[in-house]
Protein backbone atom coordinates (compact mmCIF):
# COMPACT_ATOMS: atom_id res chain seq x y z
CA UNK A 1 0.00 0.00 0.00
CA UNK A 2 1.12 3.64 -0.74
CA UNK A 3 0.04 6.52 1.21
CA UNK A 4 0.22 9.88 -0.85
CA UNK A 5 -0.44 13.24 0.88
CA UNK A 6 -1.74 15.50 -1.53
CA UNK A 7 -0.83 19.42 -1.60
CA UNK A 8 -2.58 22.49 -2.92
CA UNK A 9 -0.66 24.58 -5.03
CA UNK A 10 -1.47 28.34 -5.67
CA UNK A 11 -1.19 29.60 -8.78
CA UNK A 12 -1.10 33.33 -8.61
CA UNK A 13 -3.39 35.26 -11.20
CA UNK A 14 -2.34 38.95 -11.39
CA UNK A 15 -5.06 41.61 -11.57
CA UNK A 16 -5.49 45.39 -12.26
CA UNK A 17 -6.16 47.61 -9.23
CA UNK A 18 -9.86 47.21 -7.64
CA UNK A 19 -11.23 50.84 -6.14
CA UNK A 20 -13.92 48.72 -3.95
CA UNK A 21 -11.65 47.07 -1.68
CA UNK A 22 -13.78 45.07 0.70
CA UNK A 23 -15.73 43.24 -2.80
CA UNK A 24 -11.98 42.95 -4.04
CA UNK A 25 -10.47 39.18 -3.43
CA UNK A 26 -6.50 39.62 -3.02
CA UNK A 27 -4.81 41.93 -4.93
CA UNK A 28 -1.88 39.16 -5.84
CA UNK A 29 -4.51 35.84 -6.81
CA UNK A 30 -7.83 35.37 -8.26
CA UNK A 31 -10.20 32.97 -6.00
CA UNK A 32 -10.27 29.49 -7.23
CA UNK A 33 -14.30 29.79 -8.18
CA UNK A 34 -13.82 32.66 -10.20
CA UNK A 35 -11.19 30.90 -12.11
CA UNK A 36 -13.62 28.50 -13.66
CA UNK A 37 -16.35 31.39 -14.13
CA UNK A 38 -14.06 32.97 -16.65
CA UNK A 39 -13.31 31.49 -19.83
CA UNK A 40 -9.92 33.35 -20.30
CA UNK A 41 -8.98 32.59 -17.10
CA UNK A 42 -9.74 28.81 -18.01
CA UNK A 43 -7.90 28.84 -20.70
CA UNK A 44 -4.48 30.43 -18.87
CA UNK A 45 -4.95 27.44 -16.19
CA UNK A 46 -5.20 25.12 -19.10
CA UNK A 47 -2.01 26.53 -21.00
CA UNK A 48 0.31 26.02 -17.76
CA UNK A 49 -0.59 22.21 -17.87
CA UNK A 50 1.97 22.37 -21.04
CA UNK A 51 4.47 22.75 -18.76
CA UNK A 52 4.02 19.15 -18.13
CA UNK A 53 5.99 18.18 -21.42
CA UNK A 54 9.56 17.99 -20.98
CA UNK A 55 12.28 19.73 -23.22
CA UNK A 56 15.60 18.72 -23.31
CA UNK A 57 17.13 22.23 -23.65
CA UNK A 58 18.56 22.09 -19.82
CA UNK A 59 22.04 22.68 -18.32
CA UNK A 60 22.40 18.97 -18.41
CA UNK A 61 21.46 17.23 -21.25
CA UNK A 62 20.22 13.55 -20.64
CA UNK A 63 23.20 12.37 -22.52
CA UNK A 64 25.04 13.30 -19.88
CA UNK A 65 23.67 10.11 -18.01
CA UNK A 66 24.27 7.77 -21.24
CA UNK A 67 27.73 6.78 -23.32
CA UNK A 68 26.52 9.88 -26.41
CA UNK A 69 28.66 11.72 -24.25
CA UNK A 70 31.63 12.76 -21.74
CA UNK A 71 29.79 13.71 -18.08
CA UNK A 72 32.96 15.39 -16.81
CA UNK A 73 31.35 16.35 -13.34
CA UNK A 74 30.82 13.79 -10.30
CA UNK A 75 27.95 15.19 -8.82
CA UNK A 76 24.40 15.89 -9.89
CA UNK A 77 23.82 13.80 -13.03
CA UNK A 78 27.47 12.86 -12.77
CA UNK A 79 26.18 10.40 -10.14
CA UNK A 80 24.38 8.63 -12.66
CA UNK A 81 27.36 6.97 -14.75
CA UNK A 82 29.41 6.72 -11.27
CA UNK A 83 27.19 4.83 -10.35
CA UNK A 84 26.48 6.80 -7.20
CA UNK A 85 22.98 7.47 -7.38
CA UNK A 86 20.89 6.76 -4.13
CA UNK A 87 17.13 7.59 -2.65
CA UNK A 88 18.85 10.17 -1.12
CA UNK A 89 20.36 12.15 -3.55
CA UNK A 90 18.08 11.07 -6.64
CA UNK A 91 16.70 14.89 -6.30
CA UNK A 92 20.05 16.31 -7.62
CA UNK A 93 18.66 14.78 -11.05
CA UNK A 94 14.87 16.04 -10.88
CA UNK A 95 13.25 17.65 -13.67
CA UNK A 96 12.94 21.09 -11.45
CA UNK A 97 16.65 21.13 -9.95
CA UNK A 98 18.49 24.10 -11.45
CA UNK A 99 20.42 22.38 -13.98
CA UNK A 100 17.23 20.58 -15.35
CA UNK A 101 18.77 17.13 -14.12
CA UNK A 102 18.91 16.00 -17.73
CA UNK A 103 14.84 15.35 -17.34
CA UNK A 104 15.75 12.23 -15.14
CA UNK A 105 13.57 12.04 -12.16
CA UNK A 106 9.85 13.45 -12.71
CA UNK A 107 8.15 11.66 -9.47
CA UNK A 108 7.57 14.69 -8.18
CA UNK A 109 6.46 17.21 -10.63
CA UNK A 110 4.86 14.66 -12.64
CA UNK A 111 2.29 14.28 -9.98
CA UNK A 112 2.17 18.03 -9.08
CA UNK A 113 0.69 17.49 -13.11
CA UNK A 114 -1.36 15.24 -12.58
CA UNK A 115 -3.14 16.71 -9.76
CA UNK A 116 -3.32 19.95 -11.73
CA UNK A 117 -4.99 18.47 -14.78
CA UNK A 118 -7.66 16.44 -12.85
CA UNK A 119 -8.48 19.63 -11.10
CA UNK A 120 -9.47 21.13 -14.40
CA UNK A 121 -11.09 17.62 -15.61
CA UNK A 122 -12.86 17.89 -12.53
CA UNK A 123 -13.96 21.91 -13.14
CA UNK A 124 -14.98 20.94 -16.70
CA UNK A 125 -17.49 18.52 -15.68
CA UNK A 126 -19.37 20.47 -13.19
CA UNK A 127 -20.39 22.66 -16.25
CA UNK A 128 -20.04 25.91 -14.82
CA UNK A 129 -19.47 27.42 -18.08
CA UNK A 130 -19.46 27.12 -21.78
CA UNK A 131 -17.62 28.10 -24.47
CA UNK A 132 -16.43 26.58 -28.29
CA UNK A 133 -13.66 24.78 -27.92
CA UNK A 134 -14.04 23.10 -24.58
CA UNK A 135 -14.33 19.58 -25.93
CA UNK A 136 -10.96 20.33 -27.31
CA UNK A 137 -9.19 21.64 -24.13
CA UNK A 138 -10.65 18.20 -22.57
CA UNK A 139 -9.61 16.32 -24.76
CA UNK A 140 -5.68 18.40 -24.30
CA UNK A 141 -5.70 17.81 -20.95
CA UNK A 142 -6.21 13.92 -21.60
CA UNK A 143 -3.87 13.47 -23.82
CA UNK A 144 -1.13 15.54 -21.25
CA UNK A 145 -2.32 13.04 -18.42
CA UNK A 146 -1.02 10.38 -20.84
CA UNK A 147 1.68 11.95 -21.37
CA UNK A 148 2.79 12.68 -17.70
CA UNK A 149 1.83 9.46 -16.59
CA UNK A 150 4.32 7.85 -19.85
CA UNK A 151 6.73 10.05 -18.23
CA UNK A 152 6.28 8.07 -14.98
CA UNK A 153 6.45 4.58 -15.45
CA UNK A 154 9.36 4.43 -18.26
CA UNK A 155 11.66 5.69 -15.20
CA UNK A 156 9.65 4.16 -12.26
CA UNK A 157 8.04 0.97 -13.49
CA UNK A 158 4.41 0.76 -12.27
CA UNK A 159 3.22 4.03 -10.01
CA UNK A 160 -0.31 4.72 -8.47
CA UNK A 161 -3.00 5.56 -10.90
CA UNK A 162 -4.73 8.96 -9.42
CA UNK A 163 -8.05 9.88 -11.19
CA UNK A 164 -8.90 12.44 -9.28
CA UNK A 165 -7.69 15.56 -7.38
CA UNK A 166 -7.60 15.36 -3.23
CA UNK A 167 -8.23 18.24 -0.81
CA UNK A 168 -4.96 20.11 1.37
CA UNK A 169 -3.80 17.70 4.06
CA UNK A 170 -6.12 14.87 2.43
CA UNK A 171 -4.85 11.37 3.68
CA UNK A 172 -5.51 8.85 1.40
CA UNK A 173 -3.78 5.46 0.70
CA UNK A 174 -2.97 4.29 -2.88
CA UNK A 175 -1.98 0.87 -3.90
CA UNK A 176 0.68 1.29 -6.95
CA UNK A 177 -0.68 0.40 -9.69
CA UNK A 178 1.55 -2.48 -12.08
CA UNK A 179 2.93 -1.23 -15.04
CA UNK A 180 0.42 -3.25 -17.36
CA UNK A 181 -2.26 -1.36 -15.50
CA UNK A 182 -0.67 2.15 -15.87
CA UNK A 183 -0.39 1.34 -19.81
CA UNK A 184 -3.63 0.64 -19.87
CA UNK A 185 -4.83 4.04 -18.57
CA UNK A 186 -2.45 5.64 -20.70
CA UNK A 187 -4.16 4.11 -23.65
CA UNK A 188 -7.77 4.89 -22.14
CA UNK A 189 -6.59 8.56 -21.68
CA UNK A 190 -5.47 8.89 -25.19
CA UNK A 191 -8.61 7.05 -26.86
CA UNK A 192 -10.81 9.25 -24.91
CA UNK A 193 -8.91 12.06 -26.25
CA UNK A 194 -8.50 11.41 -29.79
CA UNK A 195 -12.40 12.20 -31.20
CA UNK A 196 -12.08 15.97 -30.07
CA UNK A 197 -8.45 16.74 -30.82
CA UNK A 198 -7.81 18.02 -34.56
CA UNK A 199 -5.47 15.54 -36.66
CA UNK A 200 -2.68 17.67 -36.96
CA UNK A 201 -1.12 21.33 -37.08
CA UNK A 202 1.51 21.97 -39.70
CA UNK A 203 4.70 23.03 -38.45
CA UNK A 204 3.90 26.82 -39.29
CA UNK A 205 0.70 26.78 -37.46
CA UNK A 206 0.94 28.69 -34.31
CA UNK A 207 -0.89 25.91 -32.78
CA UNK A 208 1.48 23.59 -33.54
CA UNK A 209 3.23 22.25 -29.88
CA UNK A 210 -0.78 21.59 -28.74
CA UNK A 211 -2.54 18.03 -28.82
CA UNK A 212 -3.55 16.25 -31.65
CA UNK A 213 -4.74 12.67 -33.06
CA UNK A 214 -1.16 12.25 -34.26
CA UNK A 215 0.36 13.16 -31.53
CA UNK A 216 -1.66 10.97 -29.26
CA UNK A 217 -1.15 8.00 -32.00
CA UNK A 218 2.64 8.82 -31.77
CA UNK A 219 2.77 8.72 -27.74
CA UNK A 220 0.86 5.22 -28.71
CA UNK A 221 4.17 3.83 -30.85
CA UNK A 222 6.64 4.70 -28.33
CA UNK A 223 4.18 3.44 -25.19
CA UNK A 224 3.55 0.08 -26.42
CA UNK A 225 7.32 -0.20 -28.24
CA UNK A 226 8.79 0.01 -24.38
CA UNK A 227 5.64 -2.37 -22.79
CA UNK A 228 7.07 -5.16 -25.42
CA UNK A 229 10.57 -4.59 -24.89
CA UNK A 230 12.44 -7.22 -22.79
CA UNK A 231 12.42 -5.10 -19.54
CA UNK A 232 8.93 -4.55 -19.47
CA UNK A 233 7.92 -7.99 -21.16
CA UNK A 234 10.19 -10.54 -19.81
CA UNK A 235 8.55 -13.40 -21.87
CA UNK A 236 8.67 -11.78 -24.86
CA UNK A 237 4.95 -12.13 -25.38
CA UNK A 238 4.72 -11.76 -29.11
CA UNK A 239 1.05 -10.04 -29.06
CA UNK A 240 2.86 -6.80 -27.25
CA UNK A 241 4.50 -6.27 -30.13
CA UNK A 242 2.16 -6.63 -32.63
CA UNK A 243 0.06 -3.87 -30.72
CA UNK A 244 3.66 -1.70 -31.22
CA UNK A 245 3.60 -2.53 -34.96
CA UNK A 246 0.16 -1.76 -34.81
CA UNK A 247 0.49 1.54 -33.05
CA UNK A 248 3.58 2.77 -35.46
CA UNK A 249 1.38 1.28 -38.60
CA UNK A 250 -1.13 3.99 -37.95
CA UNK A 251 1.14 6.85 -38.69
CA UNK A 252 2.76 5.43 -41.59
CA UNK A 253 0.05 6.15 -44.03
CA UNK A 254 0.04 9.61 -42.99
CA UNK A 255 1.49 12.88 -44.87
CA UNK A 256 4.26 13.30 -42.87
CA UNK A 257 7.98 13.13 -44.50
CA UNK A 258 11.31 12.94 -43.75
CA UNK A 259 13.04 16.43 -43.80
CA UNK A 260 15.35 16.79 -46.60
CA UNK A 261 18.43 18.07 -44.66
CA UNK A 262 19.21 16.44 -41.32
CA UNK A 263 21.11 19.75 -39.99
CA UNK A 264 18.09 22.25 -40.69
CA UNK A 265 15.58 19.47 -39.55
CA UNK A 266 16.71 20.06 -35.94
CA UNK A 267 18.48 23.78 -36.02
CA UNK A 268 15.78 26.36 -37.39
CA UNK A 269 13.03 28.25 -35.33
CA UNK A 270 9.69 27.63 -34.58
CA UNK A 271 7.55 27.97 -36.73
CA UNK A 272 9.78 27.12 -40.05
CA UNK A 273 7.97 24.50 -42.71
CA UNK A 274 9.39 20.91 -41.62
CA UNK A 275 7.01 17.77 -42.61
CA UNK A 276 8.76 15.43 -40.30
CA UNK A 277 7.60 17.18 -36.86
CA UNK A 278 4.60 15.28 -35.45
CA UNK A 279 5.09 16.63 -31.74
CA UNK A 280 7.69 19.54 -29.90
CA UNK A 281 7.55 21.52 -27.22
CA UNK A 282 7.74 25.03 -28.84
CA UNK A 283 9.91 28.52 -28.29
CA UNK A 284 9.35 31.77 -28.84
CA UNK A 285 11.38 35.27 -28.88
CA UNK A 286 10.00 35.96 -25.31
CA UNK A 287 10.42 31.91 -24.11
CA UNK A 288 13.75 31.17 -25.17
CA UNK A 289 16.48 28.54 -24.61
CA UNK A 290 20.46 28.82 -24.33
CA UNK A 291 21.16 25.09 -25.57
CA UNK A 292 24.25 26.67 -28.32
CA UNK A 293 25.60 28.54 -25.56
CA UNK A 294 25.39 25.92 -23.39
CA UNK A 295 26.91 23.23 -25.49
CA UNK A 296 29.29 25.13 -27.59
CA UNK A 297 33.11 25.36 -26.53
CA UNK A 298 35.05 28.76 -25.51
CA UNK A 299 35.81 29.59 -28.39
CA UNK A 300 32.07 31.36 -28.30
CA UNK A 301 32.21 32.00 -25.37
CA UNK A 302 29.88 28.93 -24.17
CA UNK A 303 30.15 26.10 -22.03
CA UNK A 304 31.14 22.87 -23.73
CA UNK A 305 27.56 21.69 -21.64
CA UNK A 306 28.59 23.45 -18.84
CA UNK A 307 31.98 22.18 -16.74
CA UNK A 308 32.66 20.61 -20.43
CA UNK A 309 30.60 17.82 -19.25
CA UNK A 310 28.48 17.65 -22.51
CA UNK A 311 31.27 16.38 -24.84
CA UNK A 312 30.22 13.88 -27.38
CA UNK A 313 32.54 10.61 -26.76
CA UNK A 314 34.64 8.58 -28.92
CA UNK A 315 32.25 5.75 -27.95
CA UNK A 316 29.50 7.15 -29.95
CA UNK A 317 31.68 8.78 -32.89
CA UNK A 318 32.87 5.04 -33.54
CA UNK A 319 29.21 3.72 -33.81
CA UNK A 320 28.86 5.96 -36.97
CA UNK A 321 28.77 3.92 -40.40
CA UNK A 322 31.56 4.42 -43.20
CA UNK A 323 29.64 5.95 -46.32
CA UNK A 324 30.30 2.88 -48.23
CA UNK A 325 27.68 1.76 -45.41
CA UNK A 326 29.61 -0.36 -43.57
CA UNK A 327 30.03 -0.39 -39.92
CA UNK A 328 33.86 0.93 -39.11
CA UNK A 329 34.53 -1.82 -36.22
CA UNK A 330 33.07 -5.15 -35.93
CA UNK A 331 32.95 -7.44 -33.15
CA UNK A 332 34.25 -11.34 -33.94
CA UNK A 333 34.61 -13.16 -30.51
CA UNK A 334 33.54 -9.94 -28.70
CA UNK A 335 37.00 -8.23 -29.57
CA UNK A 336 36.44 -4.76 -31.17
CA UNK A 337 38.05 -4.62 -34.43
CA UNK A 338 38.50 -2.51 -37.25
CA UNK A 339 36.38 -3.29 -40.31
CA UNK A 340 38.23 -4.31 -43.34
CA UNK A 341 35.30 -3.73 -45.77
CA UNK A 342 35.01 -0.16 -44.48
CA UNK A 343 38.07 1.78 -45.53
CA UNK A 344 38.35 3.33 -42.06
CA UNK A 345 41.75 4.81 -41.30
CA UNK A 346 42.35 5.68 -37.59
CA UNK A 347 44.69 8.15 -38.31
CA UNK A 348 42.17 9.83 -40.67
CA UNK A 349 39.31 8.95 -38.62
CA UNK A 350 36.68 11.43 -39.69
CA UNK A 351 36.80 10.76 -43.46
CA UNK A 352 34.19 9.07 -45.07
CA UNK A 353 31.73 8.90 -42.24
CA UNK A 354 27.89 8.70 -42.33
CA UNK A 355 26.90 12.07 -43.00
CA UNK A 356 25.01 12.28 -39.82
CA UNK A 357 28.27 12.13 -37.87
CA UNK A 358 29.31 15.71 -39.29
CA UNK A 359 25.78 17.32 -38.80
CA UNK A 360 25.99 15.74 -34.74
CA UNK A 361 29.41 16.27 -33.68
CA UNK A 362 31.89 18.99 -34.32
CA UNK A 363 35.60 17.43 -34.19
CA UNK A 364 39.40 18.70 -35.01
CA UNK A 365 39.36 20.49 -38.11
CA UNK A 366 35.84 20.65 -38.64
CA UNK A 367 34.23 23.88 -39.79
CA UNK A 368 31.29 25.39 -37.41
CA UNK A 369 30.07 29.17 -38.43
CA UNK A 370 33.45 29.79 -40.45
CA UNK A 371 35.68 28.44 -37.46
CA UNK A 372 38.28 26.19 -38.27
CA UNK A 373 38.18 24.06 -35.16
CA UNK A 374 41.53 22.73 -33.41
CA UNK A 375 42.10 20.19 -31.17
CA UNK A 376 45.26 19.28 -31.42
CA UNK A 377 48.31 19.37 -28.32
CA UNK A 378 51.94 19.45 -29.91
CA UNK A 379 54.35 16.56 -29.31
CA UNK A 380 56.18 18.75 -26.69
CA UNK A 381 53.39 19.41 -25.21
CA UNK A 382 54.14 23.59 -25.30
CA UNK A 383 51.05 24.15 -27.42
CA UNK A 384 48.10 23.49 -28.23
CA UNK A 385 45.00 24.53 -30.90
CA UNK A 386 42.33 26.89 -29.86
CA UNK A 387 39.74 24.20 -29.25
CA UNK A 388 41.88 21.94 -27.21
CA UNK A 389 40.63 21.44 -23.85
CA UNK A 390 44.53 23.10 -22.50
CA UNK A 391 42.78 25.90 -23.80
CA UNK A 392 40.00 25.81 -21.67
CA UNK A 393 37.96 23.98 -19.15
CA UNK A 394 35.21 24.77 -21.07
CA UNK A 395 36.35 22.79 -24.11
CA UNK A 396 35.47 19.64 -24.03
CA UNK A 397 38.04 16.80 -23.01
CA UNK A 398 36.95 14.55 -25.59
CA UNK A 399 37.97 17.04 -28.17
CA UNK A 400 34.70 16.85 -29.46
CA UNK A 401 31.47 19.67 -29.34
CA UNK A 402 28.13 19.21 -29.65
CA UNK A 403 26.80 20.45 -32.98
CA UNK A 404 23.36 19.02 -33.35
CA UNK A 405 20.81 21.47 -32.33
CA UNK A 406 23.31 24.08 -32.91
CA UNK A 407 22.58 27.30 -35.14
CA UNK A 408 23.53 27.98 -39.02
CA UNK A 409 25.61 30.70 -40.05
CA UNK A 410 23.40 33.36 -40.12
CA UNK A 411 22.29 32.95 -36.62
CA UNK A 412 24.92 35.01 -33.90
CA UNK A 413 26.09 33.00 -31.29
CA UNK A 414 25.58 34.95 -27.91
CA UNK A 415 23.91 34.53 -24.34
CA UNK A 416 21.96 37.54 -25.57
CA UNK A 417 20.39 35.75 -28.73
CA UNK A 418 16.97 34.35 -28.37
CA UNK A 419 17.22 30.78 -29.59
CA UNK A 420 13.92 29.34 -30.05
CA UNK A 421 14.46 26.27 -32.33
CA UNK A 422 11.88 23.11 -30.70
CA UNK A 423 12.33 20.42 -28.63
CA UNK A 424 11.17 17.88 -31.05
CA UNK A 425 9.39 15.16 -29.30
CA UNK A 426 7.89 13.01 -31.58
CA UNK A 427 9.22 13.10 -35.38
CA UNK A 428 8.40 10.45 -38.38
CA UNK A 429 12.21 8.83 -38.36
CA UNK A 430 11.44 7.74 -34.53
CA UNK A 431 8.30 6.47 -35.89
CA UNK A 432 9.64 4.34 -38.79
CA UNK A 433 12.74 2.85 -36.58
CA UNK A 434 9.72 1.81 -34.05
CA UNK A 435 7.65 -0.04 -36.67
CA UNK A 436 11.01 -1.57 -37.73
CA UNK A 437 11.60 -2.54 -34.74
CA UNK A 438 8.26 -4.16 -33.96
CA UNK A 439 8.64 -6.06 -37.24
CA UNK A 440 12.20 -7.52 -36.13
CA UNK A 441 10.18 -8.93 -32.83
CA UNK A 442 7.48 -10.75 -34.95
CA UNK A 443 10.05 -11.91 -37.38
CA UNK A 444 9.55 -9.98 -40.57
CA UNK A 445 12.99 -9.00 -41.29
CA UNK A 446 12.04 -7.55 -44.91
CA UNK A 447 9.99 -4.73 -43.41
CA UNK A 448 12.61 -3.92 -40.56
CA UNK A 449 15.27 -3.48 -42.85
CA UNK A 450 12.79 -1.48 -45.51
CA UNK A 451 12.05 1.04 -42.44
CA UNK A 452 15.70 1.36 -41.36
CA UNK A 453 17.07 2.34 -45.10
CA UNK A 454 14.28 5.19 -45.49
CA UNK A 455 16.19 7.02 -42.48
CA UNK A 456 19.68 5.82 -43.44
CA UNK A 457 18.18 7.11 -47.40
CA UNK A 458 17.59 10.92 -46.27
CA UNK A 459 21.21 11.39 -45.57
CA UNK A 460 22.26 9.31 -48.44
CA UNK A 461 23.61 6.35 -46.92
CA UNK A 462 22.73 2.38 -48.19
CA UNK A 463 20.40 0.53 -47.60
CA UNK A 464 20.94 -2.47 -45.08
CA UNK A 465 21.70 -5.54 -47.10
CA UNK A 466 18.80 -8.46 -47.43
CA UNK A 467 21.79 -10.39 -46.47
CA UNK A 468 21.84 -8.43 -42.92
CA UNK A 469 20.08 -11.03 -40.70
CA UNK A 470 18.94 -12.36 -37.42
CA UNK A 471 21.53 -10.80 -34.71
CA UNK A 472 23.34 -8.67 -36.53
CA UNK A 473 20.27 -7.42 -38.01
CA UNK A 474 18.91 -6.89 -34.55
CA UNK A 475 22.73 -5.04 -33.79
CA UNK A 476 22.17 -2.84 -37.19
CA UNK A 477 18.52 -1.84 -35.51
CA UNK A 478 19.75 -0.75 -32.48
CA UNK A 479 22.69 1.39 -33.51
CA UNK A 480 20.40 2.92 -36.28
CA UNK A 481 18.44 4.62 -33.33
CA UNK A 482 21.94 5.45 -31.54
CA UNK A 483 22.76 7.35 -34.37
CA UNK A 484 19.78 9.05 -35.64
CA UNK A 485 18.40 10.06 -32.40
CA UNK A 486 21.71 11.19 -31.20
CA UNK A 487 21.32 13.24 -28.12
CA UNK A 488 16.93 13.25 -28.24
CA UNK A 489 16.92 11.71 -24.68
CA UNK A 490 16.09 8.07 -26.43
CA UNK A 491 19.65 6.44 -25.55
CA UNK A 492 19.27 6.31 -21.64
CA UNK A 493 15.75 4.61 -22.15
CA UNK A 494 16.51 2.78 -25.07
CA UNK A 495 19.37 0.63 -23.53
CA UNK A 496 17.19 0.31 -20.01
CA UNK A 497 14.09 -1.35 -21.97
CA UNK A 498 16.19 -3.69 -24.00
CA UNK A 499 17.99 -4.68 -20.84
CA UNK A 500 21.26 -3.89 -22.61
CA UNK A 501 22.72 -1.59 -19.77
CA UNK A 502 24.59 -3.92 -17.48
CA UNK A 503 26.64 -4.49 -20.83
CA UNK A 504 26.59 -1.16 -22.09
CA UNK A 505 26.58 1.02 -19.63
CA UNK A 506 29.53 -0.35 -17.39
CA UNK A 507 31.61 0.37 -20.18
CA UNK A 508 34.40 3.18 -19.94
CA UNK A 509 33.66 6.51 -21.87
CA UNK A 510 36.70 7.59 -24.11
CA UNK A 511 37.64 10.37 -25.60
CA UNK A 512 39.72 10.89 -28.89
CA UNK A 513 43.87 12.49 -27.51
CA UNK A 514 45.49 14.19 -30.80
CA UNK A 515 49.22 14.46 -30.96
CA UNK A 516 50.51 17.14 -33.29
CA UNK A 517 54.34 16.34 -34.21
CA UNK A 518 56.62 19.53 -33.78
CA UNK A 519 58.57 18.92 -36.75
CA UNK A 520 56.35 17.05 -39.34
CA UNK A 521 53.01 18.98 -38.58
CA UNK A 522 51.81 15.39 -38.99
CA UNK A 523 49.23 14.58 -36.13
CA UNK A 524 48.52 10.97 -34.32
CA UNK A 525 45.05 10.02 -33.55
CA UNK A 526 44.30 7.50 -30.12
CA UNK A 527 41.78 7.23 -28.59
CA UNK A 528 41.81 7.73 -24.48
CA UNK A 529 39.94 6.03 -21.34
CA UNK A 530 38.30 8.87 -19.27
CA UNK A 531 35.65 7.52 -17.10
CA UNK A 532 35.37 4.17 -15.80
CA UNK A 533 31.28 3.63 -15.11
CA UNK A 534 29.14 1.59 -12.91
CA UNK A 535 25.55 0.31 -13.41
CA UNK A 536 23.82 -2.56 -11.30
CA UNK A 537 20.96 -4.38 -11.93
CA UNK A 538 18.83 -2.16 -9.54
CA UNK A 539 19.38 1.06 -11.85
CA UNK A 540 17.30 0.13 -14.43
CA UNK A 541 14.25 1.90 -13.10
CA UNK A 542 15.25 5.40 -10.84
CA UNK A 543 14.37 5.45 -7.27
CA UNK A 544 12.06 7.36 -5.38
CA UNK A 545 12.98 9.95 -3.15
CA UNK A 546 13.92 8.55 0.25
CA UNK A 547 12.11 11.30 1.59
CA UNK A 548 9.00 10.22 -0.08
CA UNK A 549 9.40 6.85 1.49
CA UNK A 550 9.33 8.61 4.92
CA UNK A 551 6.54 10.82 4.18
CA UNK A 552 4.17 7.54 2.77
CA UNK A 553 3.71 5.00 4.97
CA UNK A 554 4.07 1.83 3.07
CA UNK A 555 5.65 2.93 -0.09
CA UNK A 556 7.63 0.13 -1.89
CA UNK A 557 11.05 1.77 -3.23
CA UNK A 558 12.62 0.44 -6.72
CA UNK A 559 15.76 0.30 -4.35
Amino acid sequence: MKRLFIFIIAIPLFLGCNDDILDAPSQDRISEDAVWEDENLIKAYHTGLYNSILHGFKIHMQSKATDEAYCAIGWDIGNIPLGTLTPDNVTSVAVDHWTGGGNLYYWDVGFQYVRKINIFLEKMAEGLIEFDDKARLIAEAKFLRAYVYFSLIERFGGVPIVRESYGLGADKVFTRNSFEECVEFIEENLVEAIPDLPTKYASTDPNFGRATVDACQALRSRLFLYAASPLFNPTNDKSKWQRAADAAEALLASDYELHPDYTTLFNQPTGYQNDELIFVRPFSATNAHTAPMDNLNRRYGAYGGWWASNGPSQNLVDDYDMINGEPAFIYPGGVKTINPDSGYDPQNPYANRDPRFEATIIHDESIYHGDKHEMWVASDGESWGFDSYRQSGDNPRTNYVLRKFMPGDDVPLSWQQPYTNPWIIFRLAEIYLNYAEAKFELGDEPTCREYISKVRARVGMPPIPDEVSGEELRRRLYNERRIELAFEEHRYWDLRRWKLAMEVENQPIYGMDIIKDVETDVKTYTPVKLLDRKFDEKMYLLPIDANEILRNEGMENNW
